[in-house]
């Protein structure tokens, strides 16, 4: 699926497939920080869409902000 056509909703498990050059972080004054905080296949959860198709991920290391490029959803496997 074509990254510009993607959508996530609340919830959704995504993993990063590539990282970005830094991270920003989803806080209210949002900082830059360094992308080795989190890993290509590191599992989080959408928490928000934020302007500029940008997309808040909670992982275990914090919350941050990324675009759908960089992100792909979880597929859940049912029994």
């Amino acid at each position: 699926m074509s990254y510009e056509t993607m959508s996530f909703n609340v919830g959704d498990q995504v993993t990063v497939v590539t990282l970005p050059p830094y991270l920003k972080t989803a806080e209210p004054m949002p900082m830059l920080r360094p992308a080795d905080l989190i890993a290509v296949g590191d599992v989080g959860t959408v928490c928000d869409r934020r302007p500029g198709d940008y997309w808040a991920i909670k992982f275990d290391r914090g919350s941050f902000l990324l675009e759908a490029k960089y992100l792909d959803v979880v597929l859940k496997h049912t029994a």
